[in-house]
């Protein structure tokens, strides 16, 4: 398993961006794929986007499709989001999670979970 932790969340108004961060750490860390989950107030946990490990691949969910962009350096052993064009609804606390090799929209593919970062999108 690995260990995460986010940074960089906070209160942005609609249209703005933020760019969280996730610092990742473990034994196993080369065979890991890195996703951006989030749990809105009485919502079940979304996965908002993931960055693959065996194959590059990026997946996006249709909600943040266009104005979120994920990448990874693995020199520093850091992932991002950068989330452009932010509404209301994306509002929610945002954990990074790890799965092993490939993505997945399934939120319990994950078995390495951060302690989550609060973004809130408010005029």
């Amino acid at each position: 398993q690995l260990q995460l932790m986010e940074s960089g969340g906070g209160l942005v108004q609609p249209g703005g961006s933020l760019r969280l961060s996730c610092l990742y750490s473990g034994q196993t860390v080369d065979y890991y794929s890195i996703a951006w989950i989030r749990q809105a107030p009485g919502k079940e946990r979304e996965v908002v986007s993931c960055i693959s490990k065996a194959d590059g691949i990026k997946y996006y969910g249709d909600s943040v499709t266009g104005r979120f962009t994920i990448s990874r350096d693995n020199d520093k052993n850091t992932a991002y989001l950068q989330m452009n064009s932010l509404k209301p609804e994306d509002t929610a606390v945002y954990y990074c999670a790890g799965g092993s090799y490939y993505c997945s929209e399934y939120v319990t593919f994950y078995d390495s979970w951060g302690q989550g970062t609060q973004v809130t999108v408010s005029s």
